[in-house]
C-alpha cells in the first residue's frame, strides 16, 4: 500500500538521495569471491578515432576468468561528444547479444549529430593494454587544482595485499593487483577512482542511516553497496526499495582555491545490479564500483560546473520532467481504510467546516469490488453514489483520484466476468511463463497476472480498461499507481496447478483488522500517559513531553534479451544485495516472459516506469486537452517524463505505518505544506490522522497552507522550469552556496527554488531548532511571516531558531522578488482567480530580480503562456515586464518591498504619483507598502521611490 508523500515531481527523473549498505548476512552466494588478479583484463587492437569520437575494439587480453560467467571475447568501445557539456562512453559485447534498454522505452535526447571534440567541456583519456580510460575536463592543468583530477579514472593502481572486508567480498588471501574491466555473459565489473572521501550524492532510492551525502567508507564509515533492483518494501534502512537511478553527482572542493566543481555519472542500464562506494584500508582514494548482472557499460558523463547544471544537464538527456497542473499543488487527502462512501464524504464536509483547504480527495484500494482494479464495489461505493460525489467535488472546485495496482485479477471460471482480464487475455498482453502459460501471481484480489508493457496492445488493452472506468463511475482528475515493482506476494507462478478459487488474500495478512491491531505509536509518544486516541493534549492544553515453491515445469531456462543461451536466468551466479535475498522472492520470478523474447531478469527495473508511460499516454487519450496527474510508486530513468513520485509505505512522518498523535501531525503538516506533492495518508485500523481531527493541527494546516497557496505561483513557475530547463524546484543547500563545506552534508533543511528557505523541526518535544543560513553573512535572510532580517553568523554555525508547535521557519533570501496570490482562499482554483501580489526583497546594493510563469494551469503545452520579469536596479525603480501571448486577468494589487533604507518622500507608478493613503512605510522592517494597486500585469509597469 502507499503512504502520505511528499516527495518533489522532479525526483520522478532524478533521484539524488542517499544510502549505505553492508553485505546482507546469508545472501545466497555472498561468498563467492572474485579473485580479482586471474582476470586479465582487455587490450585495445584497433582503432578509429574522428574529430567527433573514438571507435575501438577490445581483446581479452589473456586467460579468461570466467568468475560469474563467461567472459565475452570481443568488445566495442564507443566514445561521442554529444554536446559541449556531455560526453558518451558506451563499452558493449561487440556481438551485441547482451540486454540494453530499447529506445522505445527511454528514448534519450542525444540528438542526431555530435561536436567536436575540442569544443567539448570533457575529454576522454585511455590506455592500449591494458585497456583503461579516464575522463578530464579539458582546460586541466589550469590554475584551478579542482580540474587536476581525473573525473572518472578506471586506472586502479596496485591495491595492498589487506582485504577490502567486508563491503567487497573478496578473497582474503590474494594480493590484488588493480581492478581490470570484467565483461561477461551474466557479470560487468568497472571501477574507478575517487577522490579520498568524496562527495558524492545520489544513486537512488534509497533510505539512509548515512544521510544525504553517500558513505564512501572513508574516515571510518562502513561504505556503501546501492543495490538497484525495484523492491515492494515498508522502509528499510539502507536496503533497497522502490526506485532505481544509476546516477550519481560529484562535488569537488578545492581547499586551496576555495572553490568547487560538480560533474554527474549516468550508468545507463535497467541491470540488477550492486554499486559500491568504498575506501581501501591504507589506500590514498576512494572507489566506486559497478557490479551488473546483465546489460552492457553505457556510461554518460555530465561537465556541471555546477549541481544545478549537472542537474539540468541530466534531464537533457532523459527528458524534462512533465507538466503538472495547477490544481495538484493543494493539499490532498487519503486513507487506506475509508471504508465507504459516506465515509469518504464526511472527510470533505469536515474539512470544510474547520477551514482546511482540500483540493483532491483520493480512495485506496477500498474503492474496488473484491479488490480489483478499475472497479467499484456495489455495496460500499455504488457507481451512482461515486458518480455523484464526483459531481459534487468538479463542482466545488475540487478534484478526485483513485488507486490502481499494477496487477490483474486472474477470472476463476466462465460465471466470473472481469472484462479487464477477459480483454486483455484477448489482445495477449500479459506476461507468460517459459513454457507460454500464463504467469499467475498473487497480489491484493488472490490470483493475478500481469500485463506485458512490451506487448503490442497493452496500452491500447490499459486505455480502454481506464477509459472505461471513467465514463462508467470514476471521472478521475489523475492516477495513482501502486504496486509497479512489479509486487507479488508468492514467488513464482504460483497459482499454476493451483485451486484458483482460493481468490482472497487471508485477513491477518492485512493491517487493521481485529486479528491484527496497529499498536505502533510515535516517538516521544507516551501512549501510558495520553491514551490511546493519539491528542497529547491535557484538560485542552497541549503539553510536551508464505512462498510457494516453484513448479518444475517453470524452471525452464528461457533465453536473455539478446538470444543469450547457456546462462542462468533463475539464479545468477553473482548474487547482488536484493534485500528480499533471491530476486524472485516478492515479485515475478526472473524467467517471466515477455514479448518479443524478453525476460524479466534483464527488464525488472523497467516495469514502473513502463506502466507510468502507459498510463500517461492513456489520460492524454481520455481528456487530450488535460495534462495527466500521476504518481507512481516504482521509478527510474525517465519516469518524471510522465509522472511525478511520492515516498511509498513509510513510518517517519503522519501516517503511513503506525499511529500517529497530535505534534507529530503538526509537525508534518506544517512540513509537508513546503514540498511539491502534499498529501496526507493513512494506514489501515491506525488512528485517523486527518488534520482537523486536532485543534492545533487544524490551525498549523490553515496557516501553513494558507503560506503555501501563497506561493503557488511560485511553486508553478519553478515547475515550469523544471518542464522547460530542467532545473530542480527542491534545493540541497550547497546546490545554491557550493563554496561552503559545512553545507554539503546538510539535510535536515532545504530550500525552495533558491528564494525560500526552510527549516522544520524534526525531533519531538521541542521548542527551538537549529538552523545554518547559507551565505556566511553575505546574504541577507528575512523571516517569512515578519520580515525582520536574521542576525545570522559569518563562520557557517548554526542559529537557534524559535520554533514553538504550529510555527516553521521560513526565511526569504535577499535579491528575490516573488509573486504571490493576494489573497488565498479555499480551492486552488478561486485562489487563481483572485488578484496577485509582489514581495520584493532588495540586496544590500538595491537589486532584486525574479520571473513568473503564467499559463492556464491545464492544457498540455505547447500552449499560450506569459513570462513575467521583475528587476530592480540601484536607481530606486521597478520594473515589470511581460512577455508571451497569455492574457492575465488578474491584477496585482499588494506590492510590499522589503530593504528600503529610509522612507521615500514619494512612489511613483508609470510616471504618476502615487497618493500617500496608498502607501505606507515601517522603518522596523525597512518596509514599503503598497495596497489598492489595480495592475494591468499584461503591460509594462514601472515603479519609482524617491
Amino acid at each position: 500500500m502507499a503512504s502520505i508523500c511528499f516527495l518533489l515531481t522532479l525526483l520522478g527523473y532524478l533521484s539524488f538521495v542517499a544510502g549505505s549498505l553492508v553485505p546482507q548476512e546469508g545472501h545466497p552466494n555472498i561468498t563467492h569471491s572474485l579473485n580479482v588478479s586471474t582476470c586479465p583484463g582487455y587490450t585495445l587492437h584497433s582503432l578509429l578515432e574522428t574529430d567527433t569520437g573514438i571507435s575501438a575494439w577490445l581483446g581479452v587480453a589473456g586467460p579468461a576468468c570466467n568468475a560469474f560467467g563467461r567472459d565475452v571475447v570481443n568488445l566495442t568501445v564507443e566514445v561521442t561528444y554529444e554536446i559541449s557539456t556531455r560526453l558518451h562512453v558506451n563499452i558493449f559485447d561487440t556481438a551485441n547479444a547482451q540486454f540494453t534498454i530499447p529506445e522505445s522505452v527511454v528514448p534519450l535526447e542525444s540528438g542526431s549529430t555530435a561536436i567536436n571534440k575540442n569544443n567539448s567541456d570533457l575529454q576522454f583519456n585511455f590506455e592500449v593494454s591494458p585497456f583503461a580510460f579516464w575522463i578530464t575536463r579539458r582546460s586541466a592543468g589550469s590554475d584551478n587544482h579542482t580540474e587536476s583530477q581525473p573525473l572518472f579514472d578506471t586506472r586502479i593502481s596496485s591495491l595492498p595485499a589487506t582485504p577490502i572486508s567486508p563491503v567487497i567480498p573478496l578473497d582474503n588471501s590474494t594480493a590484488l593487483d588493480g581492478f581490470p574491466l570484467v565483461f561477461e555473459d551474466q557479470y560487468l565489473q568497472l571501477t574507478s577512482a575517487l577522490p579520498l572521501n568524496a562527495n558524492i550524492y545520489g544513486l537512488g532510492e534509497i533510505i539512509a542511516s548515512s544521510g544525504f551525502r553517500r558513505d564512501v567508507g572513508a574516515n571510518g564509515g562502513n561504505g556503501t553497496i546501492q543495490t538497484m533492483w525495484a523492491r515492494d518494501i515498508t522502509d528499510p534502512i539502507d536496503q533497497n526499495i522502490y526506485g532505481v537511478h544509476p546516477v550519481y553527482m560529484e562535488h569537488r572542493f578545492d581547499e586551496a582555491t576555495q572553490k568547487s566543481q560538480t560533474h554527474g555519472v549516468l550508468l545507463f542500464s535497467a541491470s540488477g545490479s550492486d554499486i559500491l562506494l568504498l575506501t581501501p584500508p591504507s589506500f590514498n582514494t576512494s572507489l566506486i564500483q559497478y557490479r551488473m548482472i546483465t546489460g552492457t557499460l553505457d556510461l554518460y558523463f555530465f561537465s556541471g560546473p555546477t549541481p544545478q547544471t549537472v542537474i539540468e544537464q541530466y534531464g537533457q538527456l532523459i527528458g524534462f520532467p512533465t507538466w503538472q497542473p495547477y490544481f495538484g499543488f493543494g493539499f490532498h487527502l487519503c486513507r487506506w481504510g475509508y471504508s465507504n462512501v459516506s465515509e469518504t464524504k464526511e472527510q470533505v464536509t469536515k474539512m470544510r467546516e474547520a477551514g482546511i483547504p482540500l483540493e483532491v480527495m483520493w480512495n485506496d484500494i477500498d474503492l474496488y469490488h473484491a479488490v480489483r482494479d478499475f472497479t467499484t464495489d456495489p455495496v460500499s461505493f455504488p457507481a451512482s453514489e461515486m458518480k455523484a460525489f464526483i459531481d459534487e467535488l468538479h463542482a466545488n472546485n475540487q478534484h478526485y483520484i483513485p488507486i490502481v495496482d499494477a496487477a490483474v485479477a486472474k477470472q476463476i471460471n466462465s460465471s466470473d466476468i472481469y472484462d479487464p482480464y477477459t480483454r486483455g487475455v484477448e489482445l495477449q498482453t500479459f506476461m507468460k511463463n517459459p513454457d507460454d502459460s500464463e504467469y499467475i501471481g498473487q497480489v491484493w484480489p488472490g490470483y493475478t497476472v500481469f500485463p506485458d508493457w512490451f506487448s503490442k496492445n497493452a496500452e491500447t488493452w490499459w486505455t480502454e480498461a481506464l477509459k472505461n472506468w471513467s465514463q462508467s463511475a470514476i471521472d478521475f482528475d489523475g492516477i495513482w499507481l501502486d504496486m509497479n515493482e512489479v509486487s507479488s506476494f508468492c514467488t513464482g507462478s504460483c497459482g499454476t496447478g493451483a485451486d484458483l478459487s482460493n481468490t482472497t488474500i487471508p485477513g491477518l495478512f492485512l493491517p487493521g483488522t481485529p486479528e491484527s491491531p496497529v499498536v505502533d505509536y510515535p516517538e516521544g509518544y507516551d501512549s501510558s500517559k495520553w491514551g490511546p486516541s493519539g491528542n497529547v493534549s491535557i484538560n485542552g492544553t497541549l503539553t510536551f513531553g508464505s512462498d510457494t515453491p516453484i513448479p518444475p515445469m517453470l524452471l525452464k531456462r528461457g533465453l536473455g534479451a539478446g538470444k543469450q543461451s547457456g546462462i542462468s536466468v533463475n539464479d545468477p551466479p553473482y548474487a547482488i544485495h536484493n534485500g528480499n535475498g533471491p530476486l524472485s522472492v516478492h515479485t515475478l520470478a526472473t524467467n517471466a516472459t515477455h514479448a518479443n523474447g524478453l525476460i524479466e531478469l534483464d527488464t525488472h527495473n523497467l516495469h514502473g516506469l513502463m506502466e507510468t508511460k502507459a498510463t500517461h499516454q492513456a489520460l492524454l487519450s481520455i481528456h487530450p486537452s488535460k495534462r495527466p496527474f500521476i504518481i507512481s510508486r516504482s521509478t527510474t530513468l525517465s519516469s518524471g517524463r510522465y509522472a511525478g513520485h511520492w515516498l511509498g509505505d513509510n513510518f517517519n512522518t503522519c501516517g503511513f505505518i503506525g499511529n500517529t498523535d497530535e505534534e507529530l501531525c503538526n509537525r508534518w503538516m506544517q512540513l509537508s505544506a513546503f514540498m511539491p506533492f502534499f498529501r496526507n495518508h493513512n494506514q489501515r485500523g491506525a488512528l485517523s490522522q486527518e488534520p482537523y481531527r486536532w485543534d492545533s493541527v487544524a490551525e498549523a494546516s490553515r496557516k501553513a497552507i494558507g503560506v503555501r497557496y501563497q506561493l503557488l505561483p511560485y511553486w508553478y513557475t519553478l515547475f515550469a522550469n523544471a518542464s522547460m530547463m530542467g532545473t530542480p524546484p527542491i534545493r540541497a543547500l550547497f546546490y545554491e552556496f557550493p563554496d561552503e563545506p559545512e553545507l554539503f552534508s546538510v539535510d535536515r533543511q532545504f530550500l525552495i527554488g533558491r528564494e525560500i528557505l526552510i527549516t522544520p523541526v524534526l525531533t519531538p518535544n521541542v521548542s527551538t531548532v537549529n538552523g545554518i543560513f547559507p551565505g556566511r553573512g553575505t546574504v541577507v535572510w528575512r523571516d517569512w511571516y515578519t520580515h525582520n532580517v536574521v542576525n545570522t553568523t559569518n563562520d557557517g554555525s548554526t542559529t537557534s531558531l524559535p520554533a514553538p508547535l504550529g510555527h516553521i521557519n521560513v526565511h526569504i533570501r535577499d535579491g528575490s522578488v516573488l509573486l504571490l496570490h493576494d489573497k488565498p482562499v479555499y480551492t486552488v482554483t478561486e485562489t487563481r482567480a483572485g488578484p496577485f501580489a509582489l514581495l520584493v526583497c532588495l540586496s544590500n546594493d538595491g537589486s532584486a530580480f525574479g520571473t513568473a510563469y503564467i499559463d492556464d494551469g491545464e492544457t498540455v503545452p505547447p500552449t499560450p503562456n506569459t513570462t513575467l520579469t521583475f528587476e530592480a536596479s540601484k536607481g530606486q525603480k521597478l520594473e515589470l515586464s511581460p512577455k508571451g501571448s497569455f492574457r492575465i486577468s488578474q491584477t496585482l494589487e499588494t506590492l510590499i518591498i522589503l530593504g528600503v533604507p529610509r522612507e521615500p518622500a514619494q512612489i511613483l507608478l508609470n510616471g504618476q504619483r502615487v497618493h500617500s493613503n496608498s502607501w505606507k512605510y515601517i522603518a522596523a522592517q525597512e518596509k514599503v507598502v503598497l495596497t489598492g494597486m489595480n495592475v494591468n500585469l499584461n503591460i509594462l509597469t514601472r515603479i519609482s521611490w524617491s
